[in-house]
């Protein structure tokens, strides 16, 4: 018996575990001495485990078959890198026999901070997602239930626009970009539209997930003149509550912009995802939108000119993954039960252990087309998986 035994469900959002020599193994000749070895944390069982895996690429066999033996517990078992397929892609397979998603989409883990960043050259950025999206499809080519994920940075339009052709050749499923303004640009900038159009035209949606930009508030907010707190694993580089107070905002913002802009107006084909953003701030960015359109439509002719209300064109055109702790049914009651979708966000330990036992419990007041929404419909609406 599986994890999600008697249901259909895809899964938006799980990771890879990126080895130190991930983006130097796929990258280009002449890029690979200047990009960087993926830093891993040394802690634990990490400290010898990492170097190990360098060498053999797997777990050992009496690792795997520890996880294994978990059967349809395995989701509540170890976590991140000693997880079942962090690293390893036939490991990956073992675990969804295990874990019973019918489709995973699979993000990267660490690569988005090099190939997102604007500590690092322009060309930088695109040689580190390059080397990212050839690794991930090899990572996920195996197994049609995996759904790659490829990064793309936006900062120079047309280097965009031939990377993600390259994109489409590796036969990734979504395009994850950061949600900032890439290149002094609005989103909805005369100069992406091309990027929106192909994207459209592939049928392969764009996706936002939480590090496309930095993950904590200005150092300026943590100052009270006592001590910072440190993050959920002790450290001080991860998020931290008072992070969670507006992790969400630069990716409300930029889904803010795509729809006044008219974006989706323009590109009626285009889907997108907000994935590990959280989804409590859905139901009200919607009311907000459409009354920003209704009030400045008397001052902007852009606005003017929305054929259907941000709401309207936020329901048929993106989805949302909440997290495991939201409750999910109340978010449907305050707008659509067409904007969420069901994430395990594995092998990370935020995704929780028992991520679809909490869900449900959230769902319980919802009607079956509500659920089915959420935990696959949803998903193959934005994918087009029929």
């Amino acid at each position: 018996m599986t994890y999600a035994h008697g249901r259909t469900c895809y899964d938006a959002d799980s990771h890879i575990m990126e080895l130190p020599d991930f983006l130097a193994q796929y990258a280009d000749a002449e890029t690979r001495e200047p990009l960087p070895r993926i830093k891993v944390p040394r802690v634990g069982r990490l400290a010898t485990l990492v170097e190990e895996a360098e060498l053999t690429r797997k777990h050992s066999d009496s690792e795997v078959a520890e996880m294994l033996a978990l059967g349809d517990r395995l989701i509540g078992g170890p976590k991140g890198y000693m997880a079942l397929g962090a690293f390893n892609a036939a490991e990956r397979t073992q675990a969804l026999d295990l874990l019973g998603f019918a489709r995973q989409l699979v993000f990267a883990t660490f690569s988005e901070s090099l190939a997102f960043s604007l500590d690092r050259a322009i060309d930088e950025r695109y040689a580190a997602a390059r080397a990212h999206n050839r690794a991930m499809a090899e990572f996920c080519g195996n197994d049609l239930r995996l759904m790659g994920v490829a990064l793309l940075p936006l900062d120079d339009p047309q280097t965009s626009l031939v990377e993600l052709e390259k994109i489409l050749r590796l036969d990734l499923n979504a395009v994850w970009i950061p949600h900032r303004p890439c290149g002094g640009r609005s989103p909805g900038h005369n100069d992406l539209d091309p990027i929106w159009a192909r994207l459209a035209e592939a049928g392969v949606p764009f996706v936002l997930h939480v590090a496309g930009v930095p993950l904590q508030i200005d150092a300026a907010w943590m100052n009270t003149g006592r001590a910072v707190p440190t993050d959920w694993l002790g450290t001080g580089e991860n998020v931290r509550g008072k992070d969670m107070t507006s992790l969400h905002q630069p990716a409300e913002t930029f889904v803010g912009a795509m729809v006044l802009d008219g974006v989706f107006e323009r590109h009626r084909a285009l889907r997108g995802g907000v994935i590990e953003l959280g989804a409590g701030w859905v139901p009200q960015m919607l009311k907000r939108l459409d009354w920003i359109a209704e009030i400045w439509s008397k001052s902007d002719p852009q606005l003017k000119a929305l054929t259907r209300k941000p709401s309207q064109q936020i329901i048929e055109h993106m989805a949302f993954t909440p997290y495991v702790y939201e409750d999910v049914g109340d978010l449907i009651r305050q707008s659509d039960s067409r904007l969420y979708l069901f994430s395990s966000d594995y092998p990370h330990a935020e995704g929780g252990r028992q991520p679809l036992e909490r869900f449900s419990a959230s769902l319980a007041g919802c009607d079956a087309a509500a659920q089915s929404h959420f935990y696959s419909e949803n998903f193959a609406r934005l994918f087009g998986i029929a």
